[in-house]
């Protein structure tokens, strides 16, 4: 079973998923959403659509594989979580910060974290 640790501004958790998990799945799961309090109602459910549910990977980053997540990776914005499968460990990062979607890092653009 995969281990993701998952990074807030409180906390640091480590939680065990059922290989191919979806990601958006397992953080609201376990209370770690990665919705701000306006987009927590305001968004596509999981459809890969709004871009709301972004969360930085720190480690083991997979390959984008939804054009929606592609475009984010490419171009340096937050990973979409519910297009991600669990497929190994990782380390993510839920935005505090963000108010919708999560700022651009150019240092992250093309590059996958591993």
């Amino acid at each position: 079973m995969p281990l993701i640790t998952i990074i807030t501004a409180e906390e640091t958790v480590v939680i065990d998923v059922n290989h191919g998990s979806n990601l958006r799945e397992v953080l609201l799961i376990h209370d770690h959403s990665p919705y701000t309090r306006l987009t927590q109602i305001a968004n596509c459910g999981g459809r890969g659509i709004c871009a709301t549910c972004g969360v930085w990977i720190e480690v083991q980053e997979p390959k984008p594989k939804h054009w929606h997540d592609k475009l984010a990776s490419q171009f340096g914005y937050p990973r979409l979580s519910c297009q991600i499968t669990v497929e190994a460990d990782m380390t993510i990062r839920i935005l505090d910060d963000k108010i919708i979607w999560g700022g651009r890092d150019a240092k992250r653009a093309g590059q996958l974290r591993e």
